[in-house]
């Protein structure tokens, strides 16, 4: 179906023209500002706010052409039913009350059977970032019903909980605003040019006006790391072991901010002996694969450079040890001091600082005690039947593309295709995992309905309101839910409108204090009551248990935890690994490939023309040793499986490491598998995190995979 623009024609002399302004959705943490053309009910113009703080007017390239995507005519306009087998995309279309009918008799059917409704799992993510759209009534609704709850920990889970351990709260950090008040910034597993843009331009700014010299550390020569000054590329997951080794070289130097170690931190001398005695730079070249030379400059200049920034990003939190990982790094500002400078210190995540009221939007209290929590990494396994407790039988999708995201995506697959397992999914778009659904909804874009929004890479609050009304049969997560509870005999009063919604979202702590729903809809972006020069941190204290930043923690220590900053190795290591490196001597990365978010936008044809085919990166010796040249087919594969790339000799890589962008759909990539096909859902050291690039593969070369796989 093809979806027009323009009801009427655009020279009418009383058509009506408005500009709205919208905020970015997607899992991104520049949250980024939109002013929206609208004609006669028709988005006839998207471009950046230029009076957003951080936007400052411009957008990524993905979210430029988002018109595209609310227009697109494959958009899902009707709820509609499976005709055919669990995987074909076979359907015929329904009415609303028929879907809402079908889902409401199975749900009510499970509940009341001998498994319960822990047989029922949601699985959701950050498709939409709006408190509303994201987390509020879906949260009710699956609470109320006493369904399984879905730990959501595919991103960054790991990571913060380290920082937490440090920092007393694992989502504070310096003031991105600040930035370019900096003299070094590290960009720490951060392509933030790709992933983090409106930050990059923060970054260059304070290169241009402040002469600060930028340094990214990546296993991979990003588009970040070739925009900077300095590159350093440790071998995947062995960035704790860095940190430690530039600990070293301060301590032995004496370059270490003593009055602030002694007035802010705890543990400062454990860790001082650990890394003086563990962590000599010459092992830790061992360790990382860089030089002892590089290691010891980038210690003097990070402590004797001021202010200056770590921007820690998640990619390399995503192995066994990230955790720990984030932990170790997270004590490096405290023991330089630049946790004292406005712009200075570490950044994370900036979610932390927004007070919104998140259990009265999300209503925890609803669910039975003792309700059974799965890990959404572990999604292959719950439906496989191999976790505690009732076997999952009914599967709600929405703001999520679980078929092509998850790792060990074959588990996932296979899962799907149980014709026992009722399967919802409330989406825009006809995706992979919509292929297994029993039903399927049409959801909202960010135009058709009304929300509000934090981010995780500024400090704004943001309101988005209806541009346009929803296309064709479309309905917001929110409407669903509504009916849904009806359908279920919910109690109404859980179930309320939007509006009161922002409401009790807003009635929360002190950062969000006198940030009205009037206000927040009259202005639009609203700064978090933070003052301007906010340094979390400059007083030297922290919100851990100490009151300090714990370089030892006593809280890992009782959580079985090594209670200072370590070194864990990847589970799949070759130092560590000799026998599987031996199968398989490749440490393969996926990071997002800039034309996609995730899987977002990876079925629209000028994103994917952009992105073109899937590439294998490899360096030069690696593919001379599989006699592989640029441009040919490669088979990319381990015992988990396998995916279909092109050989990309760009010299971004380091010998022994493998890079595949993505995140492609199966069924539009050559052979029908994406990277996923080989990932682990094994979990990281904390927070039950991803483990993605903690991954041996090998490569080889392949025929020419069908274009148009049948295989699923």
């Amino acid at each position: 179906m093809v979806i027009a623009r323009r009801s009427c024609p655009v020279s009418s002399a009383d058509a009506e023209l408005r500009v709205v302004k919208n905020i970015c959705p997607l899992d991104c943490p520049d949250a980024c500002g939109m002013r929206v053309t609208v004609r006669d009910g028709v988005a006839v113009g998207l471009k950046g706010d230029p009076d957003h703080p951080f936007t400052r007017g411009f957008l990524c390239q993905k979210m430029a052409k988002y018109l595209d995507r609310v227009y697109s005519e494959d958009r899902l306009m009707h709820p509609l039913r499976r005709v055919g087998p669990k995987g074909s995309g076979r359907f015929e279309r329904i009415s609303w009350d028929e879907a809402l009918s079908a889902i409401a008799a199975r749900f009510a059917e499970i509940a009341t059977s001998p498994d319960g409704p822990q047989a029922i799992l949601p699985y959701s993510y950050y498709g939409t970032m709006g408190k509303l759209q994201a987390s509020s009534l879906d949260r009710r609704f699956f609470h109320r019903l006493g369904a399984s709850k879905l730990d959501r920990a595919i991103c960054s889970a790991a990571g913060g909980v380290g920082y937490e351990y440090t920092v007393g709260r694992g989502r504070l950090g310096a003031d991105p605003l600040a930035t370019p008040r900096c003299k070094l910034i590290v960009n720490w597993g951060s392509n933030t040019v790709h992933t983090n843009s409106h930050h990059w331009s923060l970054m260059v700014e304070a290169r241009k006006k402040n002469g600060a010299t930028i340094v990214t550390i990546d296993p991979f020569r990003s588009a970040t790391a070739a925009r900077s000054d300095l590159h350093i590329a440790p071998r995947p997951g062995t960035d704790a072991a860095l940190a430690l080794g530039l600990m070293h070289v301060i301590w032995r130097e004496n370059l270490q901010d003593e009055d602030y170690l002694a007035r802010a931190t705890i543990g400062a001398e454990r860790l001082r002996r650990r890394v003086l005695d563990e962590y000599p730079p010459e092992r830790v070249a061992t360790i990382t694969g860089v030089d002892v030379e590089e290691i010891e400059d980038l210690a003097r200049r990070l402590a004797t450079t001021r202010p200056s920034l770590i921007r820690v990003n998640y990619g390399m939190q995503r192995h066994r040890g990230g955790g720990m990982a984030v932990r170790t790094i997270a004590c490096l500002p405290a023991i330089f001091g630049s946790w004292r400078d406005h712009g200075g210190g570490a950044l994370l995540s900036t979610s932390g600082t927004y007070d919104f009221a998140m259990d009265r939007l999300t209503r925890p209290d609803l669910s039975p005690p003792g309700t059974r929590t799965i890990n959404m990494n572990e999604l292959g396994r719950a439906l496989a039947g191999e976790l505690a407790g009732p076997p999952v039988t009914a599967l709600y999708v929405y703001n999520s593309n679980p078929a092509a995201v998850t790792p060990d995506s074959r588990k996932v697959l296979a899962g799907l295709g149980r014709e026992d397992l009722f399967t919802v999914v409330h989406d825009l778009f006809l995706t992979d995992t919509a292929d297994f659904a029993d039903i399927i909804l049409p959801a909202t874009s960010q135009l058709e309905h009304e929300d509000i929004l934090g981010s995780y890479g500024h400090h704004e609050v943001m309101y988005n309101p209806l541009a346009i009304a929803p296309l064709g049969e479309c309905r917001s997560n929110n409407d669903v839910f509504r009916a849904l509870a009806a359908r279920m005999g919910f109690e109404s009063e859980y179930f309320p409108d939007d509006a009161t919604l922002i409401r009790e979202a807003l009635d929360g702590g002190p950062t969000v204090a006198g940030i009205t729903p009037e206000r927040l809809k009259a202005e639009g972006t609203v700064r978090l009551n933070l003052p301007a020069d906010y340094a979390p941190f400059a007083a030297g204290v922290f919100p851990t248990p100490s009151g300090k930043c714990e370089l030892y923690s006593e809280r890992m220590a009782a959580d079985g935890l090594d209670p200072l900053p370590a070194y864990t190795p990847p589970l799949e290591d070759p130092q560590t690994r000799p026998d599987l490196a031996a199968r398989f001597p490749l440490q393969l990365l996926s990071p997002p490939r800039e034309q996609f978010l995730n899987s977002t936008f990876a079925n629209n044809p000028r994103h994917r023309a952009g992105a073109g085919d899937p590439t294998i990166e490899l360096a030069d010796p690696d593919a001379r040793d599989r006699s592989l040249v640029e441009g040919q087919w490669a088979l990319v594969f381990n015992d988990r499986g396998a995916f279909h790339a092109r050989v990309a000799l760009s010299r971004s890589v380091r010998p022994g490491v493998a890079v595949a962008t993505g995140i492609y759909w199966n069924k539009l990539s050559p052979g029908g598998f994406n990277a996923n096909s080989t990932t682990s859902a094994a979990l990281a050291d904390m927070g039950g995190g991803a483990t993605f690039f903690d991954n041996l593969v090998e490569v080889r070369a392949t025929a020419a995979p069908s274009p148009h796989p049948s295989e699923s």
